[in-house]
């Protein structure tokens, strides 16, 4: 018997997901619609972008989300794999679809530049939060900042940051300069919440992992993942009992998949979880996953 087959997916969880992800896209088109974009502040990312073009054409804000992040959600299956890309539909058509319903909704908050950072970077933040929590995106962006990570020089978060910088000189023709700077610090206070709310979102995170099943795991996590690691061996300070600890370095949107992998391959693993500030060198090339 092959140990390494997928186990049928545990439906019960999967709709928790779903429904997790879909209520994370309709808080931040909440917090698009009544804090931020009637103050004349805007998000950063596909979502700034996306705002920007409604203003300047007309255009629904809906239907801008659910169109510029096409291409990002491709990359997000070419480079993470195809439930990270569904998830992520799920999101962004839920974005969508939010931004239009609640676009008659009231104003929570008035001229008040302050509340209207916080308040609309926490709502915001905590939305896309809980969508990359439970495994799905609500905004390209980050998608492409882990592409173009693997082909330039520069962190996963240095990309982020480089790319919204373009995105709020953008912002800066339709909202002005005081708009753009609103946004911005909006955009910090969401992406703070963000960290909080999944545990550390930027950089790239190494996985600890010690369990009886060595072999399996490290065959599962490259054909399912794409990823290599590394063995070293350790013994029970109690026990004396000889065990191998895998090591592996993973991107910020593949934590919950790897999580997903262990629990399924040996669910009383010893894991620890370390954020990562910059990962360089290494022969190990993540092909497409499928």
């Amino acid at each position: 018997m092959n140990k390494t087959t997928k186990q049928k997916p545990n439906k019960p969880k999967i709709l928790s997901k779903v429904l997790l992800i879909i209520i994370g896209a309709l808080i931040a088109a909440y917090g698009l619609e009544t804090v931020l974009i009637p103050n004349n502040v805007s998000d950063g990312g596909v979502t700034g972008l996306s705002i920007v073009g409604s203003q300047l054409f007309g255009l629904p804000l809906g239907l801008l989300i659910a169109v510029i992040n096409i291409p990002f959600v491709w990359l997000g299956y070419k480079q993470i794999g195809k439930s990270f890309a569904i998830y992520s539909v799920i999101g962004i058509a839920s974005l969508a679809v939010g931004t239009a319903v609640m676009h008659k909704v009231p104003t929570i908050i008035h001229d008040d530049t302050l509340l209207v950072t916080v308040v609309g970077g926490i709502i915001i933040g905590f939305g896309m939060g809980l969508a990359l929590r439970n495994g799905g995106a609500i905004d390209g962006i980050d998608m492409l900042a882990v592409l173009l990570s693997k082909k330039l020089p520069f962190g996963t978060s240095d990309l982020i940051l480089f790319l919204n910088m373009f995105v709020f000189i953008v912002v800066s023709t339709v909202f002005g300069l005081q708009g753009a700077i609103l946004s911005a610090i909006a955009y910090f206070i969401a992406s703070k919440v963000i960290h909080i709310v999944e545990e550390g979102l930027s950089g790239s995170k190494t996985f600890k992992i010690i369990t009886n099943q060595p072999e399996i795991m490290v065959e599962t996590i490259r054909a399912r993942l794409g990823r290599g690691a590394t063995y070293n061996d350790v013994y029970g300070g109690y026990s004396n009992e000889h065990l191998k600890e895998i090591t592996c370095v993973i991107n910020r949107l593949e934590e919950s998949k790897m999580k997903e992998i262990i629990n399924e391959i040996d669910a009383n693993a010893f894991i620890t979880v370390y954020d990562v500030a910059e990962v360089q060198g290494g022969n190990f090339k993540k092909r497409d996953i499928h």
